[in-house]
């Protein structure tokens, strides 16, 4: 392009992945950081033996000696999407495992023929938001 009598070239540079995942990487961040959240919230609430886990186990009739191991798995869940941040397939693994978890859940509200779905809804939707931006920024 002239301007001026002078030869403007424009400059090109290559898209790198910065360029392109800033927002993916606020995405990832956001519903991780979320999700890591929700998760960890339910599995204090299992794990220092809260009232509403215990009634929701006798609801869909599950011992409420598995409360605590429910928890665990709860707190591990949350923890390992935040190692994810240092080891992505941390990240990855811990959000499956949480898809898993919750379809377990799902199962057994199934089979107790307990079919009020929203707060397993909301526990379920985090847990593949955040396995699929897990996989879309890594």
């Amino acid at each position: 392009m002239r301007a001026g009598g002078l030869v403007r070239e424009a400059k090109h540079r290559p898209i790198t992945l910065t360029d392109r995942g800033t927002s993916v990487f606020t995405t990832y961040l956001v519903v991780t950081l979320l999700a890591s959240a929700v998760t960890g919230l339910a599995a204090v609430a299992n794990l220092i033996g809260h009232e509403y886990p215990k009634k929701q186990a006798d609801k869909i009739r599950v011992p409420r000696s598995w409360t605590l191991p429910l928890g665990a798995l709860l707190a591990a869940g949350s923890l390992g999407l935040l190692a994810g941040f240092a080891v992505p397939v941390l990240g990855t693994l811990a959000a499956s495992g949480l898809v898993l978890y919750f379809l377990g859940a799902f199962a057994a509200h199934l089979r107790a023929r307990a079919y009020d779905f929203g707060a397993w809804a909301l526990f379920f939707s985090l847990a593949v938001a955040a396995l699929s931006v897990n996989l879309a920024y890594h």
